[in-house]
């Protein structure tokens, strides 16, 4: 069965006596985590979270995160993880729009809690700590120890939702997608394969648990490895954990990885056993590939294209393809977003739907036994997003002839300067290769003469003294003038989502007077 109660039971009987977490609290075996998740499944039951039931999740990354997580996977009940960047009257948004029937609280959490706009949950909320504490209400660790039963498994079929993640909510109020048993553990078997997942790896559980980029970890606990779980992001608790905890595998984000590279103590840590980095939700520029390579010559590069409705991994560009791009100068392969994962098919179509032939722009649109049916409470995005039989991304992208899939831009992201259609992201490959140039990002403002103009959002490398006249002299000599922008701002920092995605909504919003 394609049922991720499958893939806990499997883990137990076959993997039962090997690592399943390793955690500065200390190890935990693949029979004691699926027991301990069992029992969570009970807790969740005695505070009356019923089968079917929704319970949001507003926790950092933990293995008694994962154990929630399980034991709604285990007894038919739903997570809801929350983004813990959001602000009050955002996860109230998403608690209404899941009809969450509990909140389950990291103790790190409990300060955004108190919001008034979260009053309603304050008697139905689960305190989650590695010891009890004294405050009044349900607390996790005491429910688990007293006495609770493993829960036995649900009768759960394939198309039963297993989790409903919430998208980003970067254009306006986060959509629920429902990911059904069957996604969740299909691209879990499609990582698998395209990441060469191994029983001996220890997974690194640093993108944010919230966010769909972490169900990547399902590659691994179908292969029986070992998780780790890094509560809180920075360079050197990132360094210490892969260290300590002898991790062979991590999914960073180009952000993650760039400050890892640039820390200080780097050098000081021993990454022996890093034998991969998958690095998504953006691009790298190629020199920091570069530099990645040559700063971790034991581990290997691959990057990843996906999105929440596709539990995530739609495509990959294999460390094999980053090597021969590095060797052979063909430095544009590494803008592209890969090759389908086994079972996905991927096309590139026009606005009436039909294919577009090779090396020409278009939608990506998608289909695959990890594509999600459509949106919750949204039966009119869903109609628009999820027709004949294909998910239509939003992605402009093209396929060359090899089967490669380049993304060129959001469609909202395409600007159309005087009637010529622009890709930012083409813009923005430009300027990164500027050797002063750390981050760019080009959006669409608004413009008298042409409709819209292209401004560009750059923050310097550090030393560097950049103006807008020799950025436009770098780019007059590898783009086209109508691309080049001519009006930028020199920042020190980007706005960015939980995964280190630069938000061009907020940069939209700030230079050309609007968001969407």
């Amino acid at each position: 069965m394609l049922t991720m109660v499958s893939a806990m039971d499997r883990a137990r009987r076959l993997y039962g006596a090997r690592t399943a977490v390793v955690d500065d609290e200390g190890d935990f075996t693949w029979g004691a985590f699926v027991d301990r998740s069992r029992r969570a499944a009970s807790v969740l039951d005695g505070l009356g979270v019923g089968t079917g039931d929704r319970y949001a999740i507003l926790s950092r990354n933990t293995f008694r995160n994962a154990e929630l997580m399980h034991a709604g996977y285990w007894s038919g009940r739903i997570p809801v993880p929350v983004n813990t960047r959001l602000a009050a009257p955002e996860i109230r948004h998403i608690l209404d729009d899941a009809g969450c029937r509990l909140l389950v609280l990291d103790e790190a959490l409990t300060g955004l809690a108190a919001a008034e706009e979260l009053a309603p949950w304050r008697e139905r909320t689960l305190l989650v700590a590695p010891e009890k504490r004294d405050v009044a209400g349900p607390q996790y660790e005491a429910l688990l120890d007293a006495d609770a039963e493993p829960a036995a498994a649900h009768d759960t079929a394939e198309d039963d939702t297993a989790v409903l993640l919430y998208t980003g909510g970067t254009t306006g109020r986060s959509k629920g997608v429902p990911l059904s048993h069957r996604n969740v553990f299909a691209n879990g078997q499609q990582c698998a394969i395209a990441l060469g997942a191994r029983t001996d790896d220890v997974f690194l559980h640093a993108a944010p648990m919230f966010h769909s980029a972490d169900l990547l970890g399902t590659a691994y606990t179908l292969q029986g490895a070992a998780h780790m779980f890094l509560p809180a992001f920075s360079p050197e608790s990132a360094l210490r954990a892969m260290e300590r905890h002898g991790v062979t595998v991590a999914f960073l984000p180009p952000t993650m990885v760039i400050m890892i590279l640039q820390d200080l103590a780097f050098e000081k840590f021993d990454l022996a056993r890093l034998r991969l980095v998958f690095y998504g939700s953006s691009p790298m520029a190629v020199e920091w590939i570069r530099r990645t390579m040559d700063a971790l010559p034991g581990a290997e590069i691959q990057q990843g294209y996906g999105l929440t409705e596709t539990s995530p991994i739609l495509a990959t560009l294999d460390a094999d393809e980053h090597r021969e791009a590095l060797a052979s100068g063909r430095y544009a392969r590494l803008r592209a977003a890969g090759r389908p994962v086994t079972g996905v098919d991927m096309r590139i179509v026009d606005d009436n739907g039909d294919e577009v032939p090779l090396g020409d722009a278009g939608e990506v649109v998608v289909r695959g036994p990890n594509v999600t049916t459509g949106y919750l409470n949204r039966p009119e995005e869903t109609a628009t997003a999820f027709r004949g039989g294909w998910f239509h991304t939003g992605d402009v992208g093209r396929m060359d002839e090899e089967g490669f899939m380049y993304l060129l831009d959001r469609k909202k992201d395409m600007v159309i300067t005087g009637g010529e259609n622009v890709y930012t992201s083409e813009v923005e490959a430009v300027l990164y290769q500027h050797p002063g140039v750390n981050e760019a990002a080009v959006v669409g403002v608004p413009d008298e003469k042409y409709g819209e103009a292209l401004f560009a959002v750059i923050v310097p490398a550090p030393g560097a003294s950049l103006d807008a006249d020799g950025m436009i002299a770098h780019c007059r000599e590898r783009i086209g003038g109508y691309k080049i922008p001519r009006r930028m701002a020199f920042v020190d920092e980007m706005p960015k989502s939980a995964m280190g995605k630069i938000l061009k909504t907020e940069l939209r919003r700030i230079y050309g007077g609007g968001g969407e």
